[in-house]
């Protein structure tokens, strides 16, 4: 499998990325080696992922979920855990 990732960083800001391991990638996110950006905006917090066959629907997916403003990110993720984020 493979998945898209919404993650909340101790500073409340969003990242988004894809993984094909879901567990190990928000374990590297929190160890510091995950990415860039959540480096210096740990710990990170698994809010929102969906699943995908192939790593090229996951990509274009996160790509997708990037180029929304904050506010859509939000209701994307309170429609999937069916409450206010």
């Amino acid at each position: 499998m493979n998945y898209t990732y919404i993650v909340k960083c101790s500073d409340g800001s969003f990242y988004t990325g894809w993984t094909n391991n879901l567990e190990k990638r928000i374990a590297c996110h929190n160890a510091g080696k995950g990415a860039k950006y959540t480096k210096s905006r740990c710990p990170v917090e698994l809010i929102y992922f969906e699943e995908f066959q192939t790593k090229t629907e996951a990509m274009h997916r996160e790509y997708e979920i990037k180029q929304m403003k904050r506010e859509m990110k939000i209701k994307l993720v309170e429609k999937a855990v069916g409450k206010k984020f």
